[in-house]
């Protein structure tokens, strides 16, 4: 693939602002270094996980009820987080003190942090741009020279297309309709492998990895073929993917495969490859609130309504009493209100301002960067959505075209 119509400059360009991607891990170890705002840095952030953690008394506007049979107080303001009849005009000082963002957990392959002081739009909107818009580069054509594997061409592609590659998006252009293939916008990868019968082995041997010489295809096996100045582009972190022992295609003696690979630059909307996120959840801070003692004899009974780890013991025997442990661990299953004993004891809620994301990054974007490319991204979207309305005040509604 010769390179043709290379567009250096503009991907000199992108490419001084990225930073080499870091190599993930295949196990979910801690990770050695903890940003700032983590609970391990920040003493203030610790106060407010442990005060989620015992349900402190929270303003009744912020919470969702939890009933028996429904969820109440679940309409919102006009204006999310504003209340008639209070001052709420928009100052950073005020903004600063309401938004806060909190890491209760960093590893090589995830992050979950807390999001407090926003209205579930914006979190929703960090999640779904998270999953469908933040670019990444996987491969989108193979080119199958041979393949004599029991594979048919089209899953064998389909399997190729969803392994994940370490490849910084800021390096790579987006290819668009018309674009010819050129260094700036893809990255080639060729497989090439063969299986061979072992002559060493022993007779009557039942075991492939045995009897069989480069039986099983594994994503380690592609190899990166650089083109044009590529060789200077990703001279500190060459194309790989992510997981060397991804298997791709089992082969017996006799078959073999030959294919090239072009990868390009898309997105998770596009295709489902292309997300830089294997899950994106969040979920609203569960709310417990002991209205009244829980009796001696009860105690046991009430701690079986909640999951392991949420309602905690003090004292013993008849002087045994409850209290609220770890309230981020409840699934809020309502179990406690089944029993009619409980009916005025407990309260239930989630804070609706308060969200527990959890981030399970592909290994394409280290975890603690897929906000900051989900914000970065939600960022370009709204600078040309303002782009396009000052367009349509100055011009008028028939020249209201804005370039992407």
């Amino acid at each position: 693939m010769p390179p043709k119509g290379s567009k250096r400059s503009s991907k000199a360009d992108a490419a001084a602002a990225a930073s080499a991607p870091e190599s993930a891990m295949d196990i979910d170890e801690p990770s050695s270094s903890q940003p700032s705002g983590s609970i391990a840095n920040d003493p203030a952030a610790a106060t407010i996980i442990e005060q989620s953690k015992s349900s402190a008394a929270v303003d009744a506007r912020r919470l969702v009820e939890i009933l028996p049979e429904r969820v109440g107080s679940v309409a919102e303001t006009d204006f999310p987080l504003h209340h008639p009849g209070e001052a709420h005009t928009f100052s950073l000082a005020a903004l600063g003190e309401r938004l806060k963002l909190i890491i209760t957990r960093l590893s090589d392959a995830s992050c979950e942090f807390d999001l407090i002081g926003v209205d579930a739009s914006i979190a929703n909107a960090i999640r779904r741009v998270l999953m469908a818009e933040v670019p990444t580069v996987a491969i989108e054509h193979v080119y199958i020279w041979n393949n004599t594997s029991i594979i048919q061409d089209e899953v064998l592609s389909h399997r190729l297309g969803l392994v994940p590659l370490a490849i910084h998006p800021d390096k790579v252009l987006m290819r668009q309709p018309g674009d010819d293939a050129d260094d700036s916008n893809t990255v080639v990868f060729h497989l090439k492998a063969k299986c061979e019968r072992n002559r060493n082995a022993a007779r009557g041997e039942t075991d492939p990895d045995k009897l069989y010489i480069g039986h099983n295809v594994y994503s380690g096996a592609l190899e990166w073929d650089a083109k044009g100045g590529q060789e200077d582009d990703f001279g500190d972190a060459p194309p790989r993917p992510v997981h060397d022992r991804i298997l791709i295609a089992k082969l017996r003696p006799g078959q073999e495969l030959d294919l090239e690979l072009h990868c390009e630059k898309g997105i998770g909307k596009d295709h489902a490859k292309f997300s830089p996120v294997a899950t994106a959840t969040y979920r609203l801070l569960p709310h417990i609130q002991l209205l009244q003692p829980v009796p001696a004899a009860s105690v046991d009974k009430f701690v079986a309504c909640f999951p392991p780890g949420v309602i905690g013991v003090s004292g013993e025997g008849d002087e045994r009493k409850v209290f609220v442990q770890d309230a981020r661990k409840d699934t809020i299953s309502r179990e406690v209100f089944r029993h009619d004993e409980f009916e005025h004891t407990v309260k239930l809620g989630r804070v609706r301002d308060h969200f527990l994301f959890d981030l399970e990054s592909t290994g394409v974007i280290p975890p603690e960067r897929l906000l900051p490319e989900a914000i970065r991204t939600l960022r370009a979207k709204i600078a040309t959505l303002r782009k396009g309305l000052d367009h349509l005040e100055t011009q008028g509604l028939d020249t209201a075209i804005v370039d992407a």
